[in-house]
């Protein structure tokens, strides 16, 4: 029977050998070039004058420690990968509820996006500028100056409804018609992945945009559909 700590000696032992497969060629190479001359030197040695033992020593300690070091990479990489496995598994928990990040957020077509600006505060003007998937500003919104989130009905400047996707939000905070600061609003957006690429955890959002799990800010529970 297998048990738990057989299974996660299972999972090091195969992330160790995936490590081995993939590990940076430049440490590897050289551990192999060393290997390869060591042993032509012996190989072809004079026999009348034989490499001096000493040196032949010196030469093995440092092949030794050159394997050692090669080994010690491959261990930290499988161990690298283990931790980000089980913070992902950590994080499998946040599919279905809402993070907050500053990305874009994804309008279904009728339910209002959450957007939580954060303007500056010396601005006396603060404009919410909408663009759609492809950088197009679809809408420009004025806001009170205030850290106030504010619900985005999904419509143009004209009124009308947009098509379902992705929309950016950025804030630009004026004073005295100069612009202080424009920086892109935060979001709530609804998880529905958690997927390793590298060694980093991202999230994989409603509208499919991967965001780093390490740049959300917020996490709630996601509104009951209606």
């Amino acid at each position: 029977m297998t048990d738990a700590v057989s299974a996660a000696s299972a999972a090091t032992t195969t992330q160790a050998s995936a490590a081995k497969a993939t590990r940076p060629t430049g440490l590897a190479s050289d551990f192999e070039t060393f290997l390869k001359m060591l042993t032509a030197q012996a190989r072809y040695q004079d026999p009348l004058e034989p490499l001096d033992s000493t040196e032949y020593a010196s030469q093995l300690a440092q092949f030794s420690m050159v394997e050692q070091q090669v080994q010690g990479n491959d261990l930290l990489l499988a161990m690298q990968n283990q931790l980000g496995l089980s913070n992902m598994a950590a994080m499998s928990g946040w599919v279905g509820m809402e993070a907050r990040v500053a990305a874009p957020g994804y309008f279904d077509g009728s339910s209002p996006v959450v957007v939580a600006p954060n303007p500056a505060a010396a601005a006396d003007q603060v404009t919410m500028v909408v663009t759609d998937a492809d950088g197009t500003e679809v809408a420009r919104i004025n806001l009170p100056v205030s850290a106030e989130p504010y619900s985005w009905d999904g419509t143009d400047q004209e009124g009308n409804t947009l098509e379902p996707g992705s929309y950016a939000f950025t804030i630009e905070s004026s004073r005295d018609g100069d612009v202080l600061l424009t920086d892109l609003a935060e979001v709530y957006t609804k998880v529905t992945e958690t997927q390793m690429q590298g060694g980093d955890v991202v999230l994989i959002t409603e509208g499919g945009s991967a965001i780093l799990a390490s740049t959300v800010t917020g996490l709630r529970d996601a509104p009951a559909e209606t």
